[in-house]
């Protein structure tokens, strides 16, 4: 039970990093010796030193012969820092207890090797699912260098994103729109499509104490965002993309020179290649998404294959008409087996509200 124990308060100090390590992975370690906490540390930020050094920092006393509970499997290579295995030799621990292993092909079972070639005893797979679970985004990412894409829109019970007039505000409840507020910090950035700029002009910032800020990227293919616009009056303050398929220089011009940044992407299907767009963001290490556009721009991200999770947030509302709006319009599939579907369902109730959070299966794994 003590193993369990001790990575319970590892993960909890892992989650402490939430939203300022991306690209990294979320870590947290806990140093034990006579049973006893004698540092704790965790990943604080991007390019700044990993959790296994913060908590040997952290020590009140000698670490040699302790054991170290840490989330993810460390790494032995040069990076930003140095290597954490070396860390832990050097500090005299003798045992190491991992969660998850590094998908990293520069870690990847190399730093379990480096350690017991030293006489670390090393256990693995403590909490595994738990330490997996916080990383989602990471394993994603260093595996694919895309970034992964969350779909996250509010309706009512009878499906509806807006009333037939175009009114939306507000679906949800305090609570559950503060649950979206802690996700665009936790992830590198928001994305919309044209229309929903046109129709809301929204802000797309966080509006939590001591948070950050996701990228803002707007995805324009023919450039039609209002110059005007809030997102483009302040970006100069917020990173701002602009993806789209217009060349003008010209017309650029008029948005970088309030502090966009345009990214010239080819279309595909009358409309920029989605898919192309997340290896360009993703070379800029840019981790993750939050979706948050309208039925059009969801279709389309449905199409290209690019959404990895679906988030469903549904209020005890119901607005009726047909010409009201649903989530995903576009043209839809032709047949039930066609479907896009979801596993690994999971239902949270926040006040009145619930929500349905779910992974895409890919059409490969269908078949």
């Amino acid at each position: 039970m003590s193993d369990k124990k001790y990575m319970k308060r590892a993960l909890e100090l892992a989650m402490n990093g939430c939203g300022f390590v991306n690209p990294n992975p979320m870590v947290g370690a806990v140093i034990v010796k006579d049973k006893e906490i004698i540092g704790e540390g965790y990943h604080e930020a991007y390019g700044m030193f990993h959790a296994e050094r913060n908590a040997i920092k952290n020590c009140k006393k000698s670490p040699k012969g302790a054991t170290i509970y840490v989330t993810l499997e460390p790494c032995c290579h040069y990076g930003k820092t140095p290597p954490c295995t070396k860390a832990i030799i050097e500090s005299g621990i003798s045992k190491v207890v991992i969660g998850s292993l590094d998908p990293n092909p520069l870690v990847a079972g190399k730093g379990i090797e480096i350690l017991r070639n030293n006489n670390i005893e090393v256990v693995e797979g403590v909490l595994k699912e738990e330490c997996d679970c916080i990383n989602e985004v990471f394993f994603h990412y260093i595996k694919t260098k895309t970034p992964y894409v969350v779909m996250k829109y509010a309706m009512t019970m009878d499906g509806k994103i807006a009333t037939y007039t175009g009114k939306s505000k507000w679906i949800t409840g305090d609570t559950s729109r503060k649950r979206v507020h802690k996700d665009r910090h936790k992830y590198s950035g928001i994305m919309v499509g044209v229309e929903t700029v046109l129709l809301d002009d929204p802000m797309l910032n966080c509006r939590l104490e001591n948070s950050k800020n996701p990228t803002r990227i707007i995805c324009d293919t023919n450039l039609r965002t209002p110059i005007n616009c809030q997102i483009v009056n302040t970006a100069n303050k917020i990173p701002t993309i602009i993806a789209t398929s217009n060349a003008d220089k010209e017309k650029q011009k008029l948005y970088v020179d309030k502090g966009c940044r345009i990214v010239v992407v080819p279309k595909k299907d009358n409309h920029i290649d989605l898919k192309e767009l997340m290896y360009m963001l993703g070379k800029e290490k840019m981790d993750s998404i939050l979706l948050e556009g309208g039925g059009t721009l969801n279709w389309s991200a449905l199409q290209s294959g690019i959404v990895n999770k679906v988030q469903t947030y549904i209020a005890p509302k119901i607005f009726g008409g047909e010409k009201a709006k649903s989530p995903i319009s576009g043209l839809g599939v032709n047949c039930p087996q066609e479907s896009f579907y979801l596993s690994n369902i999971k239902v949270t109730k926040i006040d009145e509200d619930i929500l349905i959070e779910s992974e895409v299966v890919s059409k490969c794994s269908q078949e």
